[in-house]
């Protein structure tokens, strides 16, 4: 699929749930989720897989999954294997808080699951806690120890920079690509739900990166990757990736669509524009043209770093990251 701008759509995020096992600072209020979905309101397992199966039809072949946090959902392994066996579809991540991973990660990659994403913003197990509201660092610890042993491989992780919390923990985590060959991607502070009030106070470029890691050289084999810009410290296996969307806008790369929990299509993260998908499956519609639809929907880019910019109404645990 080719949305208006010229672009080949072949990447498609689903969210599988809105609900969370921890309660981080930047994304959710104090006391968690002010509301959470019906169950009869989510995509039950067999629709998320038909969804997979018509977008796999239009030339998706490459499927996340992503939440709230995609594990504590029910069924999550037997969802796992049936995205796998869909023809076409060649590439099925997850994206996760890693806390539930020590005890599923060997089921997951017998399922077909063959890569993840961590979102960990910090390596100090007091901060930690502070920053999720009362996570154990330790366990995400050993999510990823169990996720490296069963062989889900590559493992990139995810650090959203938040200045004044984790600015000064760069280097310790730009290691991990030394010390364990993970990719280490560091992200700009984006202005989406609760961190909306957090951006203008706490907001620093990724360019500070490159100022405390100023060993760092360009990854000549695969310096963009995805919406990254690639690096390594001298002899490390794995790499340091840049995620720029306020500073550097890649969405002239932008190759993906984005499926709710609740059944709606997002051409755009960064937009309030939805497609329900929900209510044309459950009527037994033909979803092929909803999708083609939303995809000539995609706008040309969002509007993050302009100073009248207004953020999205929904909070990003309830869209997938």
């Amino acid at each position: 699929m080719q949305d208006a701008y010229g672009r080949t759509i072949r990447y498609l995020r689903i969210s599988v749930t809105d609900r969370c096992n921890l309660r981080c600072r930047y994304c959710m209020p104090p006391s968690g989720m002010p509301t959470k979905l019906d169950h009869d309101k989510i995509l039950r397992n067999e629709e998320i897989v038909e969804v997979a199966r018509v977008a796999a039809s239009l030339g998706i072949d490459k499927i996340r999954l992503t939440g709230g946090e995609p594990l504590v959902r029910k069924g999550i392994v037997e969802l796992v294997a049936e995205l796998a066996a869909i023809p076409g579809i060649k590439d099925l991540a997850m994206t996760t808080n890693a806390v539930m991973l020590d005890t599923l990660a060997e089921p997951l990659k017998a399922a077909g699951l063959r890569r993840i994403n961590v979102s960990l913003d910090t390596l100090n197990p007091e901060r930690f806690k502070e920053m999720t509201r009362g996570g154990d660092l330790s366990r995400v610890m050993k999510g990823l120890e169990e996720a490296e042993r069963v062989g889900i491989w590559p493992i990139r992780v995810n650090s959203v920079l938040i200045g004044g919390e984790n600015e000064s923990e760069i280097r310790e985590m730009a290691e991990l690509t030394r010390s364990k060959g993970y990719d280490v991607r560091f992200i700009e502070l984006m202005p989406i739900g609760e961190a909306a009030a957090w951006t203008e106070e706490h907001f620093i470029s990724t360019d500070r990166v490159l100022e405390i890691l100023p060993e760092l050289v360009p990854d000549i084999a695969k310096a963009h990757d995805g919406p990254a810009r690639y690096f390594r410290l001298p002899g490390a296996s794995g790499r340091i990736g840049l995620i720029q969307p306020i500073s550097c806008n890649f969405c002239a790369d932008c190759d993906r669509i984005r499926l709710t929990a609740d059944g709606k299509i997002k051409p755009c993260l960064h937009s309030d524009k939805e497609i329900d998908l929900l209510a044309a499956l459950r009527a037994g519609e033909d979803l092929a043209p909803i999708i083609r639809e939303a995809v000539g929907l995609k706008p040309e880019k969002h509007h993050m770093e302009e100073s009248d910019y207004v953020p999205i109404v929904r909070g990003m645990y309830k869209i997938g990251g």
